[in-house]
């Protein structure tokens, strides 16, 4: 989705001579993807809700790239489940494009169904593994777009993952255009130029937008519940903090273009003007 100023890129030359010009480049980096996380092996009720997400923001999830997590199963599903599943999301007009990344059974099952596993979503399982036996439900990913859920979980938060102590946020004076995105990994965001439409910005801390917000901003993006979103000309598509989010159709007129800031307040994403 955006430009990765810092991956690597990996060039193959046409023929194998390396006086030829370059046939290919291949890059790693973000790449905006959502979460699917099931919790009830039931194809019909997974169907139902993506279906009325779609229906509800289209420009959002309609035809978005997403990954199943089937972590939260009490079972493994069987091939065919699994298969009924990525139906489901079809069906729903999303497009499943892999499996989290999970147990050795998960990469069996991956490797059989001849889809990819996740490599981004690779620490969430890494650090609930090391975490204490009382540690409970996260979602701790670093995806683009706002986790979705085929139902309610009974099991409480953990606890909302530390942020380095005195890391500076990250400054970004460009304006991100439709398209684009820019991501501040273990800090704030400090965006002083216009996000445009279509445009995302995204952190683990809180995010600052200087400039009019007409795109998508993400803050929490590993589960922090206290992070917030600033800016000083609400215009935004959607913001969602810790998963939580919302989408405008309409801005409320008593929001529209004011600076506003974005905060949860019970698990209910809240907007107030500044």
């Amino acid at each position: 989705m955006a430009a990765c100023g810092n991956g690597w890129c990996v060039s193959l030359a046409a023929g194998g001579r390396n006086d030829s010009a370059e046939a290919v480049e291949l890059k790693f980096g973000q790449v905006g993807i959502a979460s699917v996380r099931v919790r009830r092996n039931d194809a019909a009720a997974l169907h139902a809700e993506l279906d009325r997400r779609v229906r509800a923001a289209p420009q959002l999830f309609e035809r978005a790239a997403v990954v199943l997590d089937l972590s939260h199963l009490a079972a493994q599903p069987e091939d065919g489940e699994v298969d009924a599943l990525l139906e489901a999301v079809r069906a729903a007009g999303m497009l499943p494009v892999g499996l989290a990344y999970g147990t050795s059974e998960n990469d069996a099952l991956a490797r059989r169904l001849g889809l990819p596993l996740i490599a981004k979503f690779r620490a969430q399982y890494e650090r609930a593994a090391e975490a204490p036996a009382s540690s409970a439900d996260t979602d701790p990913t670093a995806s683009a777009r706002p986790r979705l859920e085929a139902a309610p979980s009974k099991s409480p938060e953990a606890a909302a993952p530390v942020l380095p102590a005195g890391a500076p946020a990250q400054y970004h004076a460009q304006a991100v255009r439709t398209g684009q995105q820019v991501y501040a990994r273990g800090r704030d965001l400090v965006v002083v130029a216009p996000v445009a439409n279509g445009a995302e910005v995204l952190a683990d801390g809180n995010v600052h937008v200087y400039g009019p917000l007409r795109g998508r901003a993400f803050a929490g993006a590993l589960g922090d519940e206290r992070a917030r979103i600033f800016c000083s000309e609400f215009r935004a598509e959607l913001v969602s903090i810790a998963g939580h989010y919302r989408v405008f159709e309409e801005i409320p007129a008593e929001h529209e273009g004011r600076p506003v800031q974005i905060y949860l307040d019970g698990g209910k994403l809240k907007l107030a003007n500044l």
